[in-house]
């Protein structure tokens, strides 16, 4: 057997030393690289490097007819899906003045916070995986599994919908649709209280989050920090509250604000939002209108010329559609803000002088979605 020499690495005392997270580390949630450099284990700064996956949606905008755009918005943040496909939607109806029927804005919304709580709870039992707490994923998983059933039994798929058309709905609910959220509404309210005393309760969870991650207000505003990271900063930035669309106006609900500014206020915001949602379904669910599922539209939907703005909350943020028309059937120019590429560079920012091992935790409190960024 040949004798194998292992020599040390002597790195000099100002020298830097440059490790790679990802680009399949699973911590980045996504095919992400982290380049970071260190001294001892202390991070010195990062630079996030994207693109792998990018697929060029806003250029195949272009090509394609609005309807079928909707298909491309739920592979960017696949998590927040229907969200996603509903700001096309209300950009198109917007540019048409197109008045939607009472029961489709119900209905929008109560997908749009079953999907906010499924994002949630996903984050959730992935935060505590990345920090030892294995647990939080089984339950984190059994949990979502109700809604995504419900999404199964209205639409046909459980991640990726594209349910929702300009104008309204692809087709009506279930039947047991309504029966269906009550008893996870139900169901829910008996468990959110596990995880507070799984995970929020945990002294050792409380000591890996508390105190870092940084990030104030002024940063949060500066970086365009949106969704529950920036309301972690006191950073009152909700688009259902700010710009109500949907059934929002017509339901009452807290936006979340924490002062902590740091990794713990990030959580507690999240977990504040899962049980306003709760709230905010229990308010709609019985009093859906009876009605059409859809407005009459034109089988050839054609935006005058002009540019138009759209935007919605998302589970991690700001989603905005800008859509430049020259009065054809397809956009000549479309454009998305998504929440997760302001949201992910601000990790230099928040990370430089904690330990490597820190940067798992405040990696995992901003939620990060990589097609999001690599549209």
């Amino acid at each position: 057997m040949s004798e194998e020499i292992i020599k040390d690495v002597i790195i000099g005392e100002n020298e830097d030393y440059i490790i790679n997270m990802g680009p399949q580390h699973p911590s980045t949630h996504g095919v992400l690289r982290f380049e970071v450099c260190l001294k001892g284990e202390t991070v010195k700064y990062l630079i996030p490097h994207i693109g792998y996956i990018h697929r060029g949606i806003e250029k195949m905008c272009e090509a394609i007819t609005y309807p079928q755009i909707i298909h491309l918005t739920d592979r960017m943040d696949y998590l927040s899906a229907h969200m996603n496909n509903e700001a096309v939607c209300l950009l198109v109806e917007d540019a048409l003045q197109v008045e939607v029927p009472e029961r489709v804005k119900y209905i929008r919304t109560i997908l749009d916070e079953l999907n906010r709580i499924a994002s949630h709870q996903l984050w959730w039992c992935a935060f505590g995986m990345d920090l030892g707490a294995l647990t939080s994923f089984f339950y984190g998983l059994r949990d979502r599994e109700h809604i995504l059933d419900i999404f199964e039994e209205s639409f046909g798929s459980r991640l990726l919908h594209s349910y929702v058309m300009p104008g309204g709905l692809m087709h009506d609910v279930h039947p047991n649709f309504q029966k269906r959220i009550k008893e996870f509404i139900t169901y829910f309210r008996k468990k959110l209280p596990e995880y507070d005393q799984l995970l929020t309760g945990n002294v050792i969870f409380q000591n890996r989050v508390k105190g870092i991650g940084h990030m104030s207000k002024e940063t949060a505003i500066g970086y365009g920090v949106t969704g529950p990271s920036g309301r972690g900063s006191d950073y009152s930035c909700d688009v259902r509250k700010i710009a109500p669309y949907g059934a929002y106006d017509k339901v009452q609900f807290n936006e979340i604000l924490e002062t902590g500014c740091d990794t713990w206020a990030r959580y507690k915001v999240r977990m504040g939002e899962m049980w306003e949602s709760l709230s905010i379904l229990e308010q709609l669910v019985d009093n859906i209108p009876e009605g059409d599922f859809t407005a009459k539209m034109k089988p050839i939907i054609k935006l005058p010329a002009g540019e138009y703005f759209q935007r919605v909350e998302t589970a991690r943020g700001e989603l905005a559609v800008y859509a430049v028309s020259d009065g054809n059937k397809s956009p000549l120019r479309m454009r998305f803000r998504t929440p997760n590429f302001s949201n992910l560079f601000v990790m230099n920012e928040i990370t430089a002088g904690h330990k490597i091992a820190d940067l798992i935790a405040i990696s995992g409190s901003l939620d990060l979605v990589i097609p999001d960024i690599d549209r």
